[in-house]
């Protein structure tokens, strides 16, 4: 039905398909289906028979979803790049505007930046602070 030569054609359109799949869907895993294709792909093109490209496309994708996979989850799930407010954890600061804890209103001046901060107890506009959290763009601050 193919000869050899189209099932090579076959392995890198399915490569390309999972490559564009991976892209479209990051963190899914499909891009071990395009390694595995591709190996396929060599065999096809080295006139191997189907059963050998599927044998090599199983091992390829079965050994680089055991191996590789692994230390790519282990790279991803780094620290990374510090947010704007991560940074400010631990300086001190000086609220603006009175800090509600019951509605969870108020503003903080830290090193010269203005904030939205929280508390768990109420802290009067003057109070000197400290930042001990941050959720997203908010501060969560208590009294120095």
């Amino acid at each position: 039905m193919f000869s050899l030569d189209s099932w090579a054609v076959i392995w890198v359109t399915v490569a390309l398909v999972a490559a564009v799949i991976e892209i479209s869907i990051p963190h899914f895993g499909v891009i071990f289906v395009s390694l595995g294709a591709i190996a396929a792909a060599v065999v096809a093109y080295l006139s191997f028979g189907l059963v050998a490209q599927l044998a090599l496309f199983i091992i390829v994708v079965g050994v680089s979803f055991l191996l590789i996979r692994p230390r790519l989850l282990k790279s991803m799930s780094a620290a990374g790049v510090p947010g704007r407010t991560e940074m400010l954890v631990g300086r001190a600061g000086i609220v603006t505007q009175d800090i509600d804890s019951g509605i969870g209103a108020g503003r903080v001046n830290v090193e010269g930046q203005d904030w939205a901060a929280r508390a768990s107890t109420p802290i009067a506009a003057g109070t000197r602070i400290k930042v001990i959290g941050a959720d997203g763009i908010v501060l969560e601050v208590s009294p120095a």
